[in-house]
């Protein structure tokens, strides 16, 4: 019976019993201040177990899982940060995520604990995970400091995602874009950099624009890209013959969705265009894994999921727009195009 090939080979089982750990190991490390510990040199277990008030032995064992898991190195009894660490992980780095990662530890952690309830009741966990009656990201960047790091976060995965979006799909026809909740202007900037005659609008709450100014100031396009403050379900939007909505529509209900779409489709002149950066379910809904795992992630934390082509379109079609075309990019977010005739 050793040898009996019937027998299912376990190896995914394991895997996935074993792949929280491995997120939670990222989190800590991060939280602990690991990273920005070894910014400047490298250093042993006992000197940083000083520099972070950790026990020295429990240090090194997460140590150890960050060599094993590709995120530091080790040579000689000491830890240095490797390059996906310095370009990531640093809080002093333009690229880092580190925002994204202390929110996913501090927010998304205990609402996927509740992920059975989520299944069940079919709405997000604020309420019993926080108190709060809605996904209320206001109540927890009232300070400042963690507003920023958390759109800095937000601004890692945009810098990796938004090139490919913007040269999937020939956008050299348009003028202007609007990209609306533009956050930090990573679209924006990917866009006039990839398009030299377009000019570009980051629109998005009054609160996220100096960020988002300060961001693009450093881009070697910031003269050909504006900021508007204003919220887009509420307030007149600019004027543009193309509006983007990046990670924006998998947090909302059809309804909403419908709202926004129609608002957009009516400020638009004939022949103007929206894209919409999402990662796309296939039809079946069978993959990509990155997708169906954001859907349960905006089950836990939002009104809203993700959906495949065939359903944005059904929505953009629904809205008046016609010519969907949706590209794959390999990247955290796919593009899809649509016409307003």
């Amino acid at each position: 019976m050793a040898n009996d090939v019937s027998i299912p080979d376990p190896a995914i089982l394991l895997d996935l019993l074993e792949a929280f750990r491995r997120s939670k190991t990222l989190f800590a490390a991060v939280s602990l201040g690991v990273f920005d510990a070894l910014e400047t040199e490298q250093a042993s277990a006992s000197e940083l177990a000083s520099r972070l008030s950790a026990d020295t032995e429990a240090l090194e064992q997460l140590l150890d899982a960050c060599v094993g898991l590709g995120l530091l190195n080790r040579m000689e009894g000491k830890y240095s940060n490797n390059v996906l660490a310095t370009r990531y992980l640093l809080s002093s780095s333009p690229y880092r995520m580190t925002g994204y990662i202390n929110y996913s530890n501090s927010v998304m952690w205990p609402m996927w604990g509740k992920l059975e309830d989520a299944v069940r009741e079919g709405t997000h966990r604020w309420q019993q995970c926080f108190g709060l009656e809605g996904p209320i990201f206001s109540h927890f960047f009232r300070d400042e400091a963690a507003k920023r790091e958390f759109l800095m976060g937000m601004h890692g995965f945009g810098v990796i995602s938004s090139p490919q979006v913007v040269s999937a799909i020939d956008l050299s026809r348009f003028k202007c874009l609007a990209d609306l909740g533009g956050a930090t202007g990573h679209l924006a900037i990917a866009a006039c950099e990839r398009y030299p005659s377009l000019r570009a609008i980051v629109f998005d709450l009054p609160a996220a624009l100096p960020l988002a100014k300060e961001i693009i100031d450093q881009s070697a396009v910031a003269t050909r890209i504006e900021l508007v403050g204003g919220d887009f379900f509420h307030d007149p939007l600019p004027q543009a013959d193309l509006y983007a909505l990046g990670r924006i529509l998998h947090d909302w209900s059809e309804d909403k969705i419908r709202l926004l779409l129609k608002r957009i489709f009516d400020s638009l002149p004939s022949g103007g265009g929206i894209l919409v950066a999402e990662k796309l379910l296939t039809e079946d809904k069978t993959g990509p894994r990155w997708a169906q795992m954001q859907s349960l992630n905006m089950l836990t934390c939002t009104e809203g999921k993700e959906r495949t082509l065939t359903e944005y379109e059904a929505l953009l079609r629904e809205a008046g727009f016609v010519e969907v075309i949706g590209c794959r990019t390999g990247s955290p977010l796919d593009a899809t195009l649509a016409i307003k005739p």
